[in-house]
């Protein structure tokens, strides 16, 4: 009788323990979930973050403690940099990307093909049928593809922008996938290879429940890890967080040219490995010893176990990254950088050794007319303040020509007299670019988003940009190393953000 009576209070603890396991691990991320879209339905949307309280928009972003001596004395950075001239022009009309009504019908497809295939799937596994997914027009994904115009991702002063990224946190996921260039490469990884085509980041495609998707990039460092002297320029990991801050940055810039970037909390289990159709995927999900959810790419490059991202215990940090246009509506072009740097350990590319490359490149079109190679110059300048080395090709919409808006020829060899401005006003201590980045990132709920020392290097790299620039200056004169241009393609980056 006494071992009976112990075999049933094992019993009972036993399923205690799986009780409690089942709450804490399946039902409270759900909770999270609703309590975070609930925090939305007054017109606050929610946040995946831990904390669930919404970013608080640009205009009332509110300062942390080492913030707070600058923002008593003088109030938002943030805010007096937008409502400078050099940035409160309104902009111009400009010729849009896309067509309004042919977007619209190409999504409606879209919509309704992907409504099929789920459906389909959904009866063969014997499942019970989702509702059915329905294109909004004012959904703000879409707001932000008909609002791409010749000169820009979108315009200064865009409700939409923040809209997107306050959808893209919090709005449900639908689908989960690898990207297509990790997809092409399944099965054909070369360990032999210093750098990898597909860079060495897991990547996935997530849907959301208006149809809009974006990006996935999980945290694989952590913010304050810098990355070892002694590494390859490109064998360093790439990091989620650089994602974010480089959006932030390009806005401060006024280039408006990255895709709008936003950090969230994803549950691996129900966000991923639950809703994903792609067999591959949900069996490099595994458990690990410290009971935790993990998954790795099978088999662009990380192709193995220690290579894995893992949740705490489901939840991962990284960034969402929203998809441009797809390219059957709007294609695009890539071009080689014609300052790629050499990807081997003793060859060197031909800028590297031959002092007349530039002159040569002026001479060939498209460099040798348009404003081409004044839109390289903002590509550099971007990618130095940022860290990337890795710019071996550049994008542009190819609607828009190889020309776009034209620039006199004998002034296209120096920098945009625009872009020299904001970054002399970024160097001032009222615009101090660091302090602008930090406040600007606060309104992301993975804050920090970078640390000090990432911070600090955005000031001395814009310090070097702008002696070097003194010292053209000086050498050729004004007239022409500064050009008066206007911002034109659109380059797609793909960034890694490192401290010098």
């Amino acid at each position: 009788m006494l071992g009976t009576r112990r075999d049933r209070l094992l019993i009972l603890l036993l399923l205690g323990a799986l009780l409690s396991a089942d709450l804490y691990f399946h039902l409270w991320p759900q909770v999270r979930r609703r309590l975070a879209q609930a925090g939305g339905a007054g017109g606050e949307p929610g946040c995946s973050c831990p904390g669930g309280a919404a970013p608080p928009p640009p205009s009332s972003a509110a300062p942390r403690p080492e913030q707070a001596s600058s923002s008593q004395a003088g109030g938002s950075k943030l805010r007096r940099l937008f409502a400078h001239p050099l940035y409160s022009a309104p902009d111009e009309p400009a010729e849009k990307l896309l067509s309004g009504q042919e977007a619209l019908r190409y999504y409606r497809r879209k919509v309704a093909r992907w409504n099929r295939r789920h459906k389909i799937y959904r009866e063969e596994r014997n499942l019970t049928l989702d509702s059915l997914v329905h294109l909004r027009q004012e959904a703000s994904w879409l707001q932000f593809h008909l609002g791409i115009n010749r000169y820009a991702l979108y315009p200064r002063s865009s409700p939409t922008i923040d809209q997107l990224l306050q959808d893209t946190q919090r709005f449900n996921t639908i689908s989960a996938d690898y990207s297509q260039d990790e997809k092409a490469l399944l099965g054909a990884c070369d360990c032999s290879q210093i750098v990898k085509p597909s860079g060495v980041h897991l990547k996935l495609v997530l849907r959301f429940q208006d149809f809009g998707k974006a990006m996935f990039k999980p945290m694989r460092q952590k913010r304050d890890e810098e990355t070892p002297e002694d590494f390859f320029y490109f064998v360093d990991f790439q990091r989620h967080n650089a994602e974010i801050a480089a959006f932030h940055l390009d806005r401060i810039l006024d280039f408006r040219r990255v895709p709008p970037v936003v950090g969230r909390m994803i549950n691996v289990t129900k966000e991923i490995l639950e809703i994903t159709k792609n067999e591959i995927l949900q069996s490099v999900f595994f458990v690990s010893p410290a009971s935790n959810v993990c998954f790795f790419a099978k088999c662009p490059y990380m192709c193995k176990t220690e290579y894995a991202v893992c949740g705490n215990p489901h939840l991962l940090e990284g960034s969402l990254s929203v998809f441009l246009p797809s390219l059957n509506l709007a294609p695009r072009i890539s071009i080689p950088n014609p300052w790629i740097r050499s990807y081997t350990f003793a060859e060197k590319e031909e800028w590297e050794v031959n002092p007349l490359y530039c002159s040569t490149v002026k001479e060939i079109y498209p460099y040798s007319s348009g404003s081409r190679l004044l839109n390289i110059i903002d590509m550099a300048i971007f990618d130095f303040l940022i860290g990337n080395m890795d710019r071996h090709h550049y994008e542009m919409f190819t609607k828009f020509g190889d020309d776009g808006f034209l620039l006199h020829l004998d002034n296209a060899r120096g920098i945009k007299k625009s872009t020299l401005s904001r970054l002399q006003l970024l160097a001032q201590p009222d615009y101090r670019l660091s302090d602008i980045m930090r406040e600007s990132l606060l309104q992301d709920c993975l804050g920090p988003v970078l640390t000090e020392p990432h911070l600090l290097a955005l000031d001395r790299r814009l310090n070097i940009i702008l002696k070097a620039v003194e010292t053209c200056i000086a050498t050729s004169g004004e007239d022409i190393v500064v050009a008066d241009a206007r911002p034109l393609e659109t380059p797609a980056f793909d960034r890694v953000m490192q401290p010098s």
